[in-house]
């Protein structure tokens, strides 16, 4: 039986390297190619076999780069089940410029998925959630498929008894809320959105968040709010953590990462402060990886340490 199970219906390869300079016009040598897994759920798998705790990552896959996907999560012990799609999984370029320590990000458009593609998402999402604990779902929404996706993900869930908790964006982010989820991490632009009242300050957002939740739209909101933080908000409790003060090297990652410690902190009975706590530790050590390395273990429980004194 899979406790925590994630969802990723946009994933990629990422593929990373350094060059020294960016200059138009010249051939440029690079360092030889790193390449890793990537997408959402992906990554919060990917991230929680980090910290020692098991996942099953459901996600599309297509053509010689979802092949190489999956031998790249076989090579890292993360369960998966890939769904064969018809057109090739896409592939992310990434590229350090080693003079600047600038990171350049080229992401390709989501690769298509068929109606029929969609349906056995669904259905083995269906017969995975029996008994799960945690459903996550996480990145966005691939052309072909509708924006209610993560609504539908969130019936799923309800129907299982697992609580759902989506990291995503626009109006699929709307729907799932609407149909109504455990957690959310909206940063406050997302945040804006949701409540249909302008923007945002990190003054207001507690208000905004409260409102989620007093609508039954969610139990808990974690605002993410990037080197400030997140902010966390419950029907009976608010809370601001800080992040630490650390040399940034990369933000890939840093938001899965997040979603990630927080999902292995309540797995563990973790209170939700000590899971917020633990999801700002794991993105905040996530940003002290060049490319698109996720966080390394000992930095963040280095971190999670510092949080709670």
């Amino acid at each position: 039986m899979t406790k925590i199970i994630t969802l990723t219906l946009s994933p990629t390869i990422d593929k990373s390297t350094f060059v020294d300079q960016l200059i138009p016009e010249k051939k440029l040598s690079c360092e030889p190619p790193k390449f890793e897994a990537g997408g959402g759920g992906i990554n919060v798998s990917k991230a929680l076999k980090k910290l020692g705790t098991d996942s099953l990552a459901l996600f599309p896959a297509g053509g010689m780069p979802g092949k190489l996907l999956q031998s790249l999560l076989e090579k890292e012990n993360v369960d998966y089940h890939a769904i064969e799609t018809r057109d090739p999984t896409r592939e992310n370029f990434i590229v350090v410029e080693s003079s600047t320590n600038q990171q350049f990000r080229f992401g390709m458009p989501g690769t298509l998925l068929y109606p029929n593609e969609e349906t056995l998402i669904l259905k083995k999402l269906k017969q995975l959630a029996a008994g799960s604990e945690y459903i996550v779902a996480s990145g966005s929404v691939p052309p072909g498929i509708k924006a209610d996706i993560f609504a539908r993900v969130a019936r799923v869930a309800k129907k299982a008894g697992a609580r759902f908790i989506v990291d995503t964006s626009g109006e699929a982010l709307n729907e799932a809320v609407d149909e109504g989820v455990f957690l959310v991490k909206p940063n406050l632009g997302e945040l804006s959105n949701l409540h249909g009242k302008g923007v945002l300050s990190n003054e207001s957002a507690d208000d905004a968040a409260r409102d989620l939740i007093e609508k039954a739209k969610c139990e808990v909101v974690v605002v993410s709010m990037g080197a400030q933080g997140a902010y966390l908000v419950t029907r009976d409790q608010t809370m601001h953590v800080q992040a630490p003060v650390v040399k940034k090297l990369s933000t890939v990652g840093a938001g899965d990462s997040m979603v990630a410690g927080m999902v292995h902190a309540l797995s563990q009975g973790k209170t939700m402060a000590e899971a917020v706590q633990m999801g700002v530790a794991c993105g905040t050590a996530a940003t002290m990886n060049a490319g698109t390395e996720l966080f390394k273990k000992a930095d963040a429980e280095k971190l999670f340490r510092w949080l709670i004194k």
